[in-house]
């Protein structure tokens, strides 16, 4: 055989095995495997999975004692292999022993590497992994670049988290895609949720190259919903504080592409049903700036306000939102509601869209295949 067409052959090889990994990479992204069980039992993916909530926000807007109020309202894990035991209060520790629960199951992370106390039993820590004092001492950083290098290291690591999450979220593994079919037994998944409390300096997380890792690793693996924590006295305040976390919140859903909760934290000081009547109303936060203008007297920045206010009217129509106090459990029910209404907007748009990228990846690569054989042929002519 010339030389021509072992070259030919060569490159119908690479193709091939190439088109077969593409057909198999539903059975690579865990997320993907899991919708289409979901799909054989007639099920939403959030009834397979656990939804995983990523609690960002402004530093002082409250998220890690919303974090322990969330955690309150759930129950534990049976198993008592990791350390959360000795972090977990003593009501949890006397539910933990009444056997079967009827709540939903929740499990925590800490990726503040920073915090010195946190008020709710995480089950994996960042500070159990990296030593953020040892961090800005070997690098000679500072406080917020050492939190920045904390998750830098940490994410190096984190396909060991999610190894942890799925044996804690399910009872058995999940069975291969090919053998899924409506007569298979329904998946049995052992935990609802998947609480992720983040660092106060939100920029550390949601700009640094850690946390588009952590975010997309935990996205391709379980339905997850970015909660957006907003001080509610500060932006019933001031009208620029509202519309400045209102632009942060805006940032984050096109840049993770994830379904956004706002969530009005402090309900029982301010109510939030103010800034929420703002969002679904355009005149009442026009009248508000008319009279926050007045008091205030800040003409430039209460046009720009203004402006952006226009701009962001239609973005509202695609954000949920809701009132709580982390401090009396007020709203939290409304919370878990509104968090699943959230879930299904992420199978329907995140998963749907990540379909049509591996369709066109496995488009493009029987492409490849084509255009090989038709060389191939057009070789043999030649001969």
């Amino acid at each position: 055989m010339t030389d021509s067409l072992q070259s030919s052959f060569q490159r119908i090889q690479i193709s091939e095995e190439d088109f077969k990994n593409v057909e198999s990479v539903e059975d690579k992204i865990p997320i993907l495997a899991k919708s289409a069980h979901a799909s054989c039992h007639s099920q939403k993916l959030r009834d397979v999975s656990p939804i995983c909530v990523i609690v960002v926000g402004m530093a002082g807007s409250g998220k890690t004692t919303l974090m322990a109020a969330l955690q309150r309202s759930l129950g534990v894990p049976k198993s008592s292999e990791d350390h959360s035991e000795g972090h977990a209060s003593d009501a949890q520790q006397s539910q933990r022993e009444q056997g079967s629960r009827s709540e939903p199951i929740g499990y925590c992370l800490n990726l503040d590497p920073a915090t010195k106390l946190v008020p709710f039993g995480a089950s994996i820590d960042i500070r159990d992994t990296v030593d953020y004092k040892e961090v800005m001492k070997q690098h000679r950083l500072g406080p917020n670049g050492a939190i920045m290098t904390s998750l830098n290291l940490f994410s190096t690591k984190f396909d060991q988290v999610i190894s942890i999450l799925e044996k804690r979220a399910y009872k058995e593994a999940l069975p291969p895609l090919a053998e899924a079919s409506s007569t298979s037994a329904p998946v049995n998944k052992s935990l609802d949720y998947i609480l992720v409390d983040t660092p106060g300096q939100i920029e550390a997380f949601t700009w640094s190259a850690s946390g588009s890792i952590i975010t997309s690793a935990l996205a391709s693996s379980f339905p997850t919903v970015l909660a957006f924590v907003v001080d509610t006295p500060r932006c019933v305040a001031s009208l620029n504080t509202f519309m400045s976390n209102m632009l942060y919140a805006c940032s984050m859903f096109y840049r993770t592409r994830l379904p956004l909760v706002v969530v009005f934290n402090k309900c029982d000081v301010s109510s939030g049903e103010v800034c929420m009547e703002w969002m679904s109303d355009y005149e009442k936060f026009q009248e508000a700036m008319d009279d926050f203008m007045a008091s205030d007297g800040s003409d430039y920045y209460a046009s720009l306000t203004r402006s952006l206010s226009l701009v962001l009217d239609e973005f509202y129509q695609t954000l949920h939102r809701v009132a709580v106090s982390a401090v009396t459990g007020d709203g939290i029910a409304e919370f878990w509601e509104v968090v699943n209404k959230a879930a299904d907007d992420f199978e329907e748009d995140y998963v749907g869209d990540l379909k049509c990228r591996v369709e066109e990846q496995k488009a493009r690569q029987r492409a490849i295949a084509k255009g090989g054989l038709a060389r191939l042929k057009k070789d043999m002519e030649h001969e």
